[in-house]
């Protein structure tokens, strides 16, 4: 059942976060949907700028929707992610988005809130629900790149003037993270003091994490060991996901995780059956591998076990 984020956060707020995947192919959605059936845990699916011209934007929409006829216990909220003013627009029209985000990061503060505010009155008005982004993360991710440079954390005063300037229902704030599978050198995590300070500002109202990825160690060195260069990805601690959920973050991005496991998975496959040429059988190793790490990270986000209490409020 597709549902808005509004639905999700309102019964996350302060207890757990729910987890936004991005996908771009059918072995994604089947892995995702059956590892958040399994760990009876809501969910967001992101759809991003690059996965929509992967194939066609219709391909992926129509496994989503399959997906939903598959799967009908699910619950969970079909997202844009980090969508231009234009592709906001276009999903708000398409009429099958519950939620999109615009990203007007890039821009001043002052534009960051004009577009954010266009954007909100068009979605308000078919019940959609927007996601905005203030402060920027570094890091290079699909079509977001942003130097070390030119990133910097969100001011907690500017975020509540931005929300109610701009009548966004999210705000993604840049505490630290970044996109991509090198984070993080050294000890950096979290700026849990920022986060903290937000939340005081904007009591009860919706955070979301980006670049939270934790980049599991293990499937790095599995990687390399199967032929892959990743030298020093690192990611976010997940021991700290949940406590920054305690602060207001009612859904955390994941993207390159997925990849990883994907990447793992084929590398190993074919390194270990060389003579195969077949799609299918890493592919039934990797639906069965990412849904597996889908359990393992709902549970760390605190979502597990949360669906059939969800949706006596919906």
């Amino acid at each position: 059942m597709i549902v808005t984020t509004k639905d999700l956060f309102k019964h996350a707020y302060g207890k757990y976060a729910v987890g936004a995947y991005n996908i771009n192919n059918a072995e994604q959605a089947m892995g995702l949907f059956r590892g958040c059936i399994e760990s009876k845990s809501p969910f967001i699916i992101q759809i991003s700028k690059g996965a929509r011209s992967y194939t066609d934007k219709r391909m992926l929409e129509a496994i989503i929707r399959a997906a939903d006829q598959i799967f009908p216990d699910a619950i969970f909220a079909v997202h844009l992610d980090h969508g231009d003013e234009a592709a906001c627009m276009d999903c708000i029209s398409s009429g099958f988005y519950s939620s999109i985000m615009i990203d007007a990061s890039h821009e001043s503060y002052e534009k960051n809130i004009e577009i954010t505010h266009r954007v909100a009155l068009a979605a308000h008005a078919k019940g959609i629900v927007v996601e905005a982004e203030l402060g920027q993360l570094g890091g290079v991710e699909e079509h977001v790149s942003v130097s070390e440079d030119k990133a910097h954390l969100t001011d907690p005063n500017q975020a509540r003037d931005f929300v109610t300037r701009s009548g966004c229902d999210s705000l993604a704030c840049a505490i630290g993270t970044s996109h991509g599978a090198f984070k993080f050198s050294g000890s950096q995590g979290i700026h849990f003091d920022v986060l903290e300070k937000i939340k005081n500002l904007l009591p009860g109202f919706p955070l979301v994490m980006h670049g939270s990825s934790s980049v599991p160690q293990d499937e790095v060195a599995r990687i390399n060991a199967a032929g892959g260069v990743l030298k020093g990805a690192k990611g976010v601690d997940e021991n700290q996901l949940l406590k920054a959920a305690k602060l207001g973050v009612c859904k955390i991005n994941i993207d390159t995780d997925g990849r990883l496991v994907w990447c793992r998975v084929h590398r190993e496959e074919f390194k270990t059956h060389p003579e195969n040429f077949d799609l299918r059988p890493p592919g039934k190793v990797f639906m069965a591998e990412y849904a597996k790490y889908i359990v393992h990270k709902n549970t760390m986000l605190g979502s597990n076990n949360q669906l059939d209490d969800l949706r006596k409020t919906l």
